[in-house]
């Protein structure tokens, strides 16, 4: 029987997940959280086989959280989910010590393959972003010259938060955001938020 956390923000997607789950012999969802620093603090309760995570939520969101769980048991079993299919965001998990990544646009049957080949050790990425990602694992974009902290910084700015919110949510001083900021600024290119969030939206980060 395999044991999973299921985290999102969206109490539906939870209830969704939760009911296929149940009807899947093989597993079992053992909890449930709906933000980033939730997630943390139930993983170190429940200790789940796997935790089926949502990327995109507010406050600390699931690639910190991917981050803090990892560094506290580096053996744990994530698999990220985000309702944007972009390589990026696939890549950049992967990259944090994420055991797979799905869209949430996947076939149901999908998510229960992924938590299956991930509770016996293997990775899993769906067919469709591991074609884009290419034979390295690299998604072929300038947001690669970011590193994983400013990515997440990028996406958050490109979404329309500001300094003080990440900060905030990150758990970092606003100095801090503020050179990510910047050296995000130089390796792209741009000038301003408003380009950051086109940039965004020309490679799939975020819906426009």
């Amino acid at each position: 029987m395999i044991r999973v956390l299921l985290v999102d923000d969206h109490a539906v997607v939870r209830t969704g997940f939760r009911l296929l789950l149940q009807a899947h012999p093989g597993t079992r969802v053992v909890g449930e959280a709906d933000s980033g620093e939730s997630a943390y603090r139930r993983f170190l309760e429940l200790a789940p086989d796997v935790v089926v995570m949502d990327l995109a939520m507010p406050g600390m969101g699931g690639l910190e959280a991917l981050r803090r769980i990892r560094a506290h048991h580096p053996q744990a079993r994530v698999l990220t989910l985000s309702a944007h299919d972009d390589p990026q965001h696939a890549q950049r998990a992967l990259n944090e010590g994420a055991s797979g990544f799905l869209s949430k646009r996947s076939a149901p049957e999908e998510l229960i393959a992924a938590i299956t080949a991930i509770a016996a050790g293997e990775r899993y990425l769906d067919a469709a972003l591991a074609a884009r990602l290419g034979p390295t694992g690299s998604a072929g974009s300038p947001l690669e010259r970011l590193s994983e902290r400013e990515f997440e910084v990028f996406v958050r700015l490109a979404r329309g938060q500001t300094v003080p919110k990440i900060a905030a949510d990150l758990k970092l001083s606003a100095s801090t955001i503020g050179t990510h900021l910047y050296n995000i600024k130089q390796k792209l290119g741009v000038e301003n938020q408003s380009e950051l969030t086109l940039i965004a939206i020309r490679h799939g980060v975020i819906e426009a």
